[in-house]
């Protein structure tokens, strides 16, 4: 599979030297676990400004929904631990589980000093202030918000790359739409957001001068897509790219996208990109967010998806606007601000521990039932 090297769309840091890590090892250690696609170029910048201050980063990587690949091509230094388990409540809890007694090991061995995630199973939670403490099971003292969303976080890093159009077949007067399927293989997945898909699709296809990019989530879909639109891929009004590509760079220079994927929805309103969301089920506080604001627009029904999508060539200036820089460096100022109150820890070798990797793994499970039962 060809992968996309990434540093045409985002800044990416040199290997640290030698002196600075021992530089960072000394000042003091942070373990952030990646399990989940969205976590990469969330944390991506985060690693590299808190490496830039020396501080000693210990990234873990599951090997599902691409976060492997994205976590390559971010050049991130990482220990793969754990796998998807499956659709299934009991098989992902028992993977769940599984992976967070695979973890223990590297914890205590490398004895860090913070665990951070965006999820509510480590000593810190970073998330969005749109999001309401009381949806989180985590004590309101250890979470970190933030203004904005967390693609603000990375996207005024981005560097649009133009040949990916060229790339594609794609001429610059289509109108180009990214489409990508529901989650079909996840717990949460409703029926509804395939038939919302479909009659995108199935409008998109008819309109003149359009062209579809769809960016299947597995193997799977790459097949179900080429069974049921034949035609569309055969008279060129439907690519499906080969390998892994920069989804940034291909949703900057798309001119709407329609999506169930929340990052993805969400990553072209940050970049001020036409948004539809086809997913069906309970939004989530930062959809209905933007939904609010008029930068996500949620199609309920077919009727929705014939009258509401707008089909227009969006004026796309030459790169995004640099407005959210301030977020970045807010989180990692709460970071910094939290090793500095641990600081002894760091140097008596305390670290995490028992006991609050303990703590930890609590929280890990409570996020398992909290998941469960969505």
């Amino acid at each position: 599979m060809k992968v996309e090297d990434p540093t045409h769309a985002l800044a990416v840091s040199p290997p640290a030297t030698t002196e600075r890590c021992r530089a960072a090892a000394a000042k003091g250690k942070i373990w952030i676990d990646l399990d989940n696609s969205p976590n990469v170029p969330f944390f991506a910048p985060i690693v590299e400004e808190l490496k830039k201050r020396d501080y000693a980063v210990v990234l873990t990587v599951r090997d599902c929904f691409q976060v492997r690949e994205l976590a390559d091509l971010f050049h991130l230094n990482y220990r793969l631990i754990g796998r998807h388990s499956g659709k299934s409540k009991i098989r992902k809890m028992a993977g769940l589980c599984f992976r967070a007694l695979q973890l223990i090991p590297t914890v205590l061995r490398e004895n860090p000093d913070l665990a951070v995630s965006v999820c509510s199973r480590s000593q810190w939670l970073v998330c969005p202030e749109v999001i309401p403490n009381a949806a989180i099971r985590l004590d309101p003292n250890r979470i970190l918000k933030y203004p904005g969303i967390k693609e603000d976080v990375y996207i005024p890093r981005f560097v649009p790359d133009p040949s990916i159009r060229a790339q594609l077949g794609l001429q610059e007067e289509e109108v180009v739409a990214t489409i990508r399927p529901p989650a079909s293989e996840a717990h949460y997945h409703n029926p509804e957001s395939d038939e919302l898909f479909d009659a995108a699709v199935e409008f998109l296809g008819k309109c003149r001068g359009v062209k579809l990019v769809a960016l299947p989530r597995n193997e799977k879909q790459l097949i179900e897509l080429r069974e049921r639109w034949p035609d569309l891929l055969l008279k060129g009004a439907m690519r499906i790219p080969n390998g892994v590509v920069n989804g940034l760079n291909l949703i900057w220079h798309s001119d709407l996208v329609i999506s169930a994927g929340g990052t993805m929805n969400r990553e072209a309103a940050s970049l001020g990109v036409p948004v539809y969301s086809v997913f069906r089920g309970r939004i989530g506080a930062v959809d209905q967010y933007l939904a609010n604001r008029g930068r996500l627009v949620l199609l309920k029904s077919v009727e929705d998806v014939q009258t509401k999508i707008v089909i227009a060539r969006r004026n796309r200036p030459e790169r995004p606007e640099d407005g959210a820089v301030s977020i970045l460096h807010s989180i990692v100022e709460h970071i910094i601000a939290i090793m500095d109150a641990k600081h002894p820890s760091a140097t008596t070798g305390e670290g995490i521990g028992r006991n609050q990797l303990a703590c930890v793994s609590e929280k890990r499970a409570e996020f398992i039932s909290s998941e469960l039962t969505k």
